[in-house]
């Protein structure tokens, strides 16, 4: 017993040194992660000293439509994949708590033995009662960190189904927001499509008219009804995808295909101005990007976990049994027994040294991963920043080419009547006024999808 004390004591002071080591993050280069949003040239890291960035911000002040709301909180509470994602993370906690019991003794009580034995040397007729109630206890001393690594793994493990969660989260919130600007575009373009409908129809008539007083061929009364079936035809798609979006919608909020009740394109209030912050402050709500470092840390403890293998594993113990089992008149007794294990692997065909290499290699994996995904998590916010400005643009532009074709439109009918202008011309006027409208929605449209995507780029927000 002395040699194996001073051999167990001289494994932990010269091998014994790094097994205990706890995870601290790599360096992270995150210089020009985000790209300036109106430079052609240079790559800008926006102010360090902002701190209230909008990746900080709740859903709620971000999507202030209240109709809007009511739905996203349907969609967190009924969401069939967020609710999976929540049985996950339970499923790890309980992992985890047995993780910790690992510390502790294993007890066990073994089944009870009771037998009759016949003194047939005293009194043949007289039986005798035998019992024995057996019971072991036992306790791994983790002088190594074997099993404090093995459950700093878990815990790693746990906090990235935790970011898991919040990812699915983010997923819920910014489809059911998608889903209803789509609604919402869908409603003013179809709003758009019936007012261009009606003036393509007067147009129509006015040309049946000119063409009994002899004033314009067949040809414009054929291309002024061609042109008011074009706009049937458009109405008509817009409320199939309409009832195709809102079943869409329906499904992300837990429910059957049913009408969502919605305000207007022109009622939503977005923000406008985003500060994002920096570097790892700013990629800090991301949840891909934080589950990446705790897969990075999980296998950081696996090395740990692979390392300890190779010292020994001592444990200690305690066997005790009360009964009789000789079968005598005297009461039954405790019968108890001490005892201690050390095992230390000398050779196992290279398996120790093959587990811990690959460990190793495991942990390089993660590491590249976490990087990536901290370079993937810059160019989304850089796209999204770009994107907003972009359509925000061209939405301006599209305004101002709304209101001269609009006012073109009236121009071409007026002339037209006094024969100043051809009904191509006035066909053309309203074609263009059209298309320029719902462009203007389209733009629209697309800047909020960019608000909803630099929300998600960001993190989520807060709850």
């Amino acid at each position: 017993m002395k040699k194996i004390m001073i051999f167990v004591a001289a494994t932990i002071l010269f091998g014994g040194c790094g097994v205990y080591n706890k995870y601290e993050r790599p360096e992270v280069d995150t210089k020009g992660l985000i790209r300036d949003a109106v430079s052609d040239v240079d790559t800008l890291v926006v102010a360090p000293q902002d701190t209230a960035s909008f990746g900080n911000l709740p859903w709620r002040s971000i999507f202030t439509d209240p109709l809007l709301q009511t739905l996203i909180e349907r969609g967190l509470q009924k969401n069939a994949n967020l609710q999976n994602a929540a049985l996950t993370v339970q499923m790890y906690e309980v992992m985890l708590k047995a993780a910790k019991l690992a510390f502790l003794p294993a007890i066990n009580f073994g089944s009870n033995s009771v037998g009759y034995i016949q003194t047939l040397y005293t009194d043949p007729s007289q039986t005798l009662k035998s019992y024995t109630f057996p019971m072991t206890a036992s306790w791994t001393l983790d002088l190594f960190g074997n099993i404090l690594s093995q459950k700093r793994s878990t815990q790693m493990k746990l906090l990235g189904f935790k970011d898991y969660q919040m990812a699915v989260r983010a997923q819920v919130i910014s489809g059911i927001a998608n889903s209803y600007y789509t609604l919402l575009m869908l409603d003013e373009q179809l709003r758009i499509a019936t007012e261009m409908s009606g003036m393509a129809k007067e147009t129509w008539e006015m040309m049946k008219l000119q063409y009994q007083l002899g004033r314009i061929r067949s040809t414009g009364v054929q291309s002024a009804e061609a042109a008011y079936l074009s706009t049937q035809t458009q109405i008509n798609e817009f409320k199939r995808q309409i009832r195709a979006t809102e079943n869409a919608l329906s499904l992300l909020i837990g429910q059957a295909g049913q009408q969502i009740p919605r305000s207007t394109l022109a009622e939503q209030s977005l923000p406008s101005e985003f500060s994002t912050g920096v570097g790892m402050a700013l990629l800090k709500n991301r949840p891909d990007v934080h589950n990446a470092e705790m897969q990075l840390a999980s296998c950081f403890h696996d090395v740990q976990t692979a390392r300890s293998k190779f010292y020994p594993t001592i444990s200690v113990g305690f066997t005790g049994s009360f009964g009789n089992s000789g079968g005598t008149l005297n009461p039954g007794k405790w019968l108890t027994n001490l005892f201690g294990n050390l095992t230390q692997p000398i050779f196992n065909r290279g398996a120790l040294t093959a587990n811990l290499k690959v460990s190793k290699i495991q942990y390089e994996q993660a590491f590249n991963t976490w990087q990536n995904a901290i370079l993937s998590a810059g160019n989304e916010v850089s796209n999204a920043l770009v994107n907003y400005n972009s359509y925000d643009r061209n939405s301006k532009l599209e305004a101002q080419r709304v209101e001269i074709l609009a006012k073109s439109v009236e121009d071409t009918r007026a002339l037209y009547k006094s024969s100043g202008s051809s009904y191509l011309e006035v066909l053309t006027a309203q074609t263009q006024l059209l298309n320029a409208q719902l462009n203007k929605v389209n733009n629209d449209f697309a800047k909020m999808q960019t608000v909803v995507s630099l929300y998600t780029a960001l993190g989520g927000g807060g709850k």
